[in-house]
């Protein structure tokens, strides 16, 4: 199977805020232009400000295809992206989260707060239910994650996280590694009672 056969889009996770380093807008900056030059579509939150904007208009000034989800109500507090090959605006958060899920063959999340977290767990959490075998990865910028990726070891040392499913976080500071990694990702055989539902 060719790579954008596998791969046609991956949904980025990230915030509003650029953060304090500059480090983390540009390395949004570089993982939209990697999209872009590999032939794979960017799903994303469809805002055009902090890194949402900057891994955005980076994938867009380098002829990608980038496709955001906004709800409706923060459209306007987190200015939508005027630009877009496509944007979706949905009722709320549910909608925007299942919405870019279904549009996307892999994960990948950089540098954001809490709502990036929320977004990054739940997709986690779903693979871990066998709702889904895409791939997800962490963009480590600077070893923004280590801290996260610590608590997620003690929590399989003390026994509320399966090794295995601890394993489903796929870590690297570089986006064209996870990319490579993603390519030929093989997901774990899911639970036996777990039934995919349709368009997860």
């Amino acid at each position: 199977m060719g790579r954008h056969a596998l791969m046609r889009r991956i949904c980025v996770f990230c915030g509003s805020s650029m953060g304090f380093s500059p480090r983390y807008a540009e390395q949004a900056a570089a993982l939209g232009k990697l999209l872009a030059q590999r032939g794979i579509g960017l799903v994303y939150g469809g805002a055009s400000v902090g890194t949402m904007g900057a891994v955005a208009d980076a994938a867009l000034a380098a002829g990608g295809e980038v496709i955001g989800v906004i709800p409706e109500a923060l459209s306007s507090v987190e200015i939508a992206h005027a630009g877009l090959s496509e944007l979706h605006v949905v009722a709320d958060m549910h909608e925007r989260k299942a919405k870019m899920a279904a549009l996307s063959d892999g994960f990948l999340a950089l540098p954001g707060g809490a709502g990036t977290l929320e977004e990054l767990f739940e997709v986690w959490t779903w693979a871990q239910l066998g709702l889904h075998g895409k791939p997800i990865g962490l963009v480590d910028v600077d070893g923004y994650y280590a801290p996260l990726m610590a608590f997620a070891d003690h929590m399989v040392t003390e026994g509320f996280l399966k090794a295995d499913y601890r394993s489903l976080l796929l870590t690297d500071p570089d986006p064209a590694a996870l990319l490579d990694r993603f390519e030929t990702y093989e997901p774990p055989v899911p639970p036996k009672w777990a039934k995919q539902p349709p368009g997860i």
